[in-house]
C-alpha cells in the first residue's frame, strides 16, 4: 500500500485543482457551522477546529472527549476520494493507497462513540497501523471495546500480522473489518495474514450495498445527496465475497 503518486485524476477526467477548490469551499462552509455550533452551545460541548490551509482542506476538526479515548480528528471524506477509493473493482489502477474508516464504542465509560478516517497519504506509515498510533492510542485492560473499520482495501501482510499480535494480547479490543476490494489475494503471504486476523478473533467481512450507503452517510460530505451504487458493485462484492470464504477456510 503505497503514497498516492501526485496529480491522479479521476475517471470521468476531472481536474485536480478543481476538486481542491470545491474542498476549500466546503471546508470554509464547514468552519462556519463550527463556529455557530461553538457559540450555541459553549466550550464543553464545543468543536475545536485545526488550522486550514487549501492544501490541507481535508483535514478535519477535532473533538474531545474527557474518557479514555481521548482526542482525535472527526474529517469527512470527500465524494470524489470515497468513490474512486472504495470502488471494489477487480484491477486498482491508481487506487495505491488505503482509507480507513472507524466507529469505536467503549464499554465501561460514558464516552460518544469515536468516528472518523485515516488515510495512508496524512501520515508516515499504513493506515491500519496510523490508527492505533494516532487515534486509538490507550487500551484500558477494565474496558472493552467495539471497533469496526470500513477499509478501501484489506490489510498488507505486515499490517495483518502486526493487527494479529495486537488483538491476541489485547483480548477486550473486538475489530471487525469490512473491506471494499481484497489487496493482491493471490499472494500466499496475504491470504496467511488474513488467516492470522481471523485466528486472532478478528471479525473480516467484504463490503456489501449497505455498508457503502452508511459509510457515505457516516463519513463523507455528501451534501444530503444520496449514495448511488455504480453499476458492478454487487458482481464485484459476490466475486470477493467468494474469494474471501475461500481463503479463510481451514487447510
Amino acid at each position: 500500500m503505497l503514497m498516492m503518486r501526485n496529480g491522479i485524476q479521476s475517471e470521468n477526467g476531472n481536474d485536480k485543482n478543481t476538486m481542491l477548490e470545491k474542498l476549500w469551499s466546503n471546508t470554509v462552509l464547514y468552519i462556519a457551522k463550527i463556529k455557530k455550533h461553538n457559540q450555541r452551545f459553549g466550550p464543553e460541548c464545543s468543536i475545536k477546529v485545526s488550522s486550514y490551509s487549501r492544501k490541507t482542506a481535508a483535514s478535519g476538526p477535532e473533538r474531545h472527549c474527557s474518557q479514555e479515548l481521548g482526542r482525535t480528528a472527526r474529517q469527512l471524506m470527500s465524494p470524489f476520494f470515497f468513490k474512486f477509493q472504495f470502488k471494489n473493482v477487480e484491477y486498482s489502477s491508481g487506487r495505491n493507497k488505503t482509507f480507513l474508516c472507524y466507529s469505536v464504542e467503549q464499554q465501561g465509560a460514558e464516552c460518544p462513540k469515536l468516528q472518523g478516517y485515516v488515510e495512508d497519504e496524512h501520515t508516515s506509515m499504513h493506515a491500519e497501523e496510523a490508527f492505533f498510533t494516532e487515534v486509538f492510542k490507550e487500551c484500558k485492560g477494565n474496558l472493552k471495546y467495539s471497533i469496526v473499520w470500513h477499509v478501501s482495501s484489506s490489510p498488507c501482510a505486515a499490517c495483518a500480522s502486526k493487527i494479529a499480535e495486537y488483538l491476541k494480547k489485547n483480548r477486550n479490543v473486538h475489530l471487525t473489518i469490512f473491506m471494499a476490494r481484497l489487496f493482491m489475494w493471490e499472494e500466499p503471504e496475504i491470504q496467511q495474514g488474513l488467516r492470522l486476523l481471523k485466528s486472532a478473533g478478528c471479525h473480516l467481512k467484504i463490503m456489501k450495498d449497505p455498508d457503502y450507503n452508511h459509510c457515505w452517510c457516516t463519513f463523507v460530505e455528501n451534501e444530503g445527496e444520496s449514495f448511488v451504487p455504480w453499476e458492478d458493485l454487487q458482481t464485484s462484492t459476490l466475486s470477493y465475497e467468494g474469494i474471501l470464504n475461500e481463503i479463510l477456510q481451514p487447510a
